[in-house]
């Protein structure tokens, strides 16, 4: 694919995401969170072991990377 595909379909799905998060009923709010935070702390724990078993400094980082992002969702 090239990048104007993949630049409008991030931008597609940046649209989506944000209508279907604002039409959340408040009743539904603090389930769907628990269920985010919980989706994060398993993609923390999976950056953590990858980061550990890495050899290579980029993977290393990667991993460091995927630790910070999941860790803002917290």
């Amino acid at each position: 694919m090239d990048f104007i595909s993949i630049l409008s379909i991030f931008v597609l799905a940046c649209f989506v995401g944000y209508y279907v998060v604002w039409s959340v009923t408040p009743a539904l709010h603090t389930p769907l969170m628990a269920g985010t935070n919980a989706i994060s702390s398993v993609i923390i724990v999976g950056a953590l072991i990858a980061a550990a078993a890495a050899d290579v400094p980029g993977a290393k980082w990667l991993g460091l990377l995927g630790i910070v992002l999941a860790s803002v969702n917290i």
